[in-house]
């Protein structure tokens, strides 16, 4: 198998693409690779407490790597990103998985940032219908949950929402149906790639308002876009 480091967002997205990955048994994961607010120690742009990203580590079973970011900027990511990829090929990784699906800029700025460190990106999910993969990933009993929704498609009601059959229905016409498009995000805590379930329960939801974001977290509609519900989840014991 060829060895892999697997760029890990916590979601449903990555979720299924690291499900697709294991079952084909073409590339042999040997690291989760994580952008982590520093300051607040909370997966970026996702707002997911660290302890519930270690959580999905530890029950997935692959080590997982951290790239600790503080100021949120492209410069930042890249100068961290290159320095942690230049250690993992060190160590014989030359190929990075992504869970992306139709961003054509995303994409490029993916591959152009590995090139220079000689490295090679992967996207499994690449041009799928995202209503088929979405309903794929209900049927598969994976189990998420929104964390973070845009305000310029969903309010506030729809954080903490479960994605389910229910939820894939009363989506509005113009939301994608995983999201691509940065419309919401999601934790997922339980499904096949999951030795034990992750036990959560739902805070309380905090409105922020739009702040400058990488370029890794999303294509947001800018214009549109005055900022995020984020639904605090908390482990339970």
């Amino acid at each position: 198998m060829i060895p892999a480091v697997f760029c890990w967002s916590g979601g449903k997205d990555s979720s299924l693409c690291l499900y697709k990955v294991l079952q084909e048994k073409k590339y042999d994961v040997k690291f989760l690779l994580t952008t982590v607010n520093e300051k607040f120690r909370r997966i970026s742009m996702h707002g997911v407490r660290e302890e519930l990203l270690d959580e999905q580590a530890k029950q997935i079973g692959i080590p997982l790597v951290k790239i600790y970011v503080n100021e949120g900027t492209n410069a930042e990511y890249e100068k961290k990103m290159e320095e942690i990829l230049l250690r993992l090929k060190s160590q014989g990784v030359d190929q990075v998985i992504f869970g992306d699906i139709f961003l054509e800029d995303l994409r490029k700025y993916r591959e152009d940032n590995l090139a220079q460190v000689g490295m090679k990106a992967v996207f499994p999910l690449w041009k799928q219908d995202t209503q088929k993969l979405l309903e794929e990933f209900i049927s598969l009993k994976f189990k998420t949950v929104l964390c973070c929704t845009n305000d310029a498609y969903l309010g506030k009601d729809w954080a903490g929402r479960i994605v389910d059959n229910d939820f894939l229905s009363s989506l509005p016409q113009n939301v994608d149906a995983c999201g691509e498009n940065g419309e919401y995000h999601t934790f997922c805590f339980d499904g096949p790639i999951f030795k034990n379930p992750i036990k959560i329960y739902i805070g309380e939801k905090i409105y922020k308002p739009l702040e400058v974001k990488t370029t890794d977290d999303c294509n947001l509609p800018v214009s549109q876009t005055k900022g995020f519900w984020f639904c605090e989840l908390m482990k339970s014991e």
